[in-house]
């Protein structure tokens, strides 16, 4: 036991390090480059350009990064947890086609100014929220739902607004088919600081009532009727971590746009890694979530600088590639 929670300190002691180093990296890093003595020097003078750079354009990307990175981990992490399948991910169910649905009758409709800066994101949250609500009343709402049939339903939604968005982009003009196109291949470049907290926030309590049920995840990994067994209301359970985790996705997507395989790569390879603990995955999966997205910010903005290329390349790109490999390597599968 003690052997066991020595190794999970080091490893959570190790993350947080890797994270830092990701942190002043993603710092240092762009058209104009810091030295570790540097940023420490600018952090602390507060003032010139070179602060106004690192304060108010990378550090806000770096605390979104981390936010959203650590909030679709998890989610992905519960979904798998409570469908026990590996496959699920949060953009199955339908819920960031639901953001992203939102947002584009935003656009199209020419509803940009109307909250400000704030527009986009409350419709997207909206959307989302529309698609947990619709999820819910067909599936959740029933006493004696069936997890397989709820997740079949969550595909359905999923194509559905796919199809919409489609519709929508067939439709509209130029102007409006490009600031879809781009907003759904996710950013971490959000000019309000007050949603960056919002979702920094969120993502937090989040983690810290998934944590709460890490024996709930863990009693549901032998199933509904052998988890009822231990003492757990399964449905109940269910419900509450699929709420849960939609929120966090809604509120991920709608800030940040469509950012794939985060949900799916990470708890992945962290249960690949570290076994399947729920005491251990959820903290280490969202520090794995943050540390990845980071990183993939990194890429998207210096690897053509001085453009720069939508997250989501970029996240697709590598999860589907440590997707494969972790896949060839195990002898049982994912």
């Amino acid at each position: 036991m003690k052997k066991r929670n020595t190794i999970w300190i080091l490893i959570i002691v190790f993350l947080l390090l890797l994270l830092i180093g990701v942190v002043f990296l993603a710092l240092s890093a762009g058209q104009i480059n810091f030295s570790f003595t540097q940023i420490l020097d600018i952090l602390s003078k507060k003032e010139g350009v070179e602060y106004s750079v690192l304060a108010n354009i990378r550090l806000p990307r770096i605390l979104l990064g981390f936010a959203v990175g650590g909030a679709l981990s998890i989610s992905g992490l519960v979904l798998q947890g409570i469908y026990r399948n590996p496959l699920v991910e949060p953009y199955t169910l339908g819920i960031s086609g639901g953001a992203a649905l939102g947002v584009s009758f935003a656009i199209v409709f020419g509803l940009q100014n109307m909250f400000s800066g704030l527009t986009l994101p409350v419709f997207g949250i909206i959307g989302a929220i529309a698609m947990i609500i619709l999820l819910y009343v067909i599936s959740l709402r029933k006493e004696y739902q069936n997890i397989n049939k709820v997740l079949l339903t969550g595909v359905m939604i999923s194509f559905m607004t796919s199809s919409m968005i489609m519709f929508i982009m067939a439709t509209t003009t130029s102007e409006n088919l490009q600031s879809i196109v781009f907003w759904t291949m996710g950013s971490l470049e959000e000019p309000n600081d007050l949603l960056i907290y919002l979702v920094f926030g969120i993502s937090l309590v989040g983690l810290v009532v998934i944590y709460l049920f890490y024996g709930h995840l863990n009693a549901l990994r032998l199933g509904e009727a052998n988890a009822r067994y231990l003492g757990i209301n399964s449905r109940a359970t269910i419900k509450i971590l699929f709420v849960i985790a939609s929120i966090l996705t809604g509120i991920s997507v709608s800030i940040a746009g469509v950012i794939g395989f985060v949900g799916l790569i990470i708890p992945q390879l962290l249960r690949y890694l570290i076994g399947s603990d729920f005491r251990i995955l959820i903290i280490t999966t969202y520090l794995g979530g943050a540390i990845f997205l980071i990183l993939s910010d990194i890429v998207a903005r210096t690897i053509i600088a001085p453009n720069q290329l939508p997250i989501g390349v970029i996240t697709g790109i590598i999860g589907g590639a440590i997707f494969i490999i972790a896949l060839s390597k195990s002898k049982q599968g994912i």
